[in-house]
């Protein structure tokens, strides 16, 4: 019998939840991207969601799930006992389109800081057209927890679609000001 591995079995949990808020009206899912990399045995799942009534062009959040070969050999191959390997990656990040104010961008440090902690890494890009006289940028801040994510905390990942929700909320009011 075919036993999921906990790449699968979080992302149809994660999955799930997000679907029943996107038909519950909470939030709209903009994207959604499952991949195998065949060269590297490895998966990739991101979804990505605002919460509606938001324009996705200017404010959305992604969660991505992540599993190697390492961590899907080290379940499959594991000699019975738990392997510390047998987990995935899992990275959130908040797509914003804002204009160009260097204290918008410690707004939003402070802000993700005090939603996910400061032991978090949270690292900020701007993707912007040299050339373009727009005063718009688009920034992506990443939150990264630099350890794998087990399936027992399964739970702990439906609570972090919260946190996620929460942050748009906060990101969105922190750019009408």
């Amino acid at each position: 019998m075919f036993d999921p591995t906990a790449f699968e079995n979080i992302k149809v949990v994660i999955d799930g939840e997000i679907y029943d808020r996107d038909l519950s009206g909470e939030i709209k899912v903009v994207d959604r991207n499952d991949w195998i990399n065949s060269a590297k045995l490895s998966r990739k799942y991101e979804i990505c969601f605002t919460v509606s009534g938001y324009n996705e062009k200017e404010i959305a959040a992604t969660l991505t799930l992540e599993a190697g070969l390492e961590n899907l050999s080290a379940e499959l191959l594991g000699s019975g006992g738990a392997n510390p390997l047998a987990g995935c990656i899992v990275d959130i990040s908040f797509s914003l389109l804002l204009r160009k104010e260097v204290q918008v961008y410690q707004s939003i440090q402070e802000e993700l800081e005090d939603i996910w902690g400061k032991e978090r890494e949270i690292v900020q890009s701007l993707q912007v057209s040299p050339l373009a006289e727009s005063e718009w940028i688009k920034n992506n801040a990443r939150v990264s927890f630099n350890r794998l994510v087990y399936e027992e905390q399964i739970d702990d990942l439906t609570e972090m679609i919260d946190y996620m929700i929460d942050s748009l909320n906060k990101l969105k009011k922190l750019l009408a000001e």
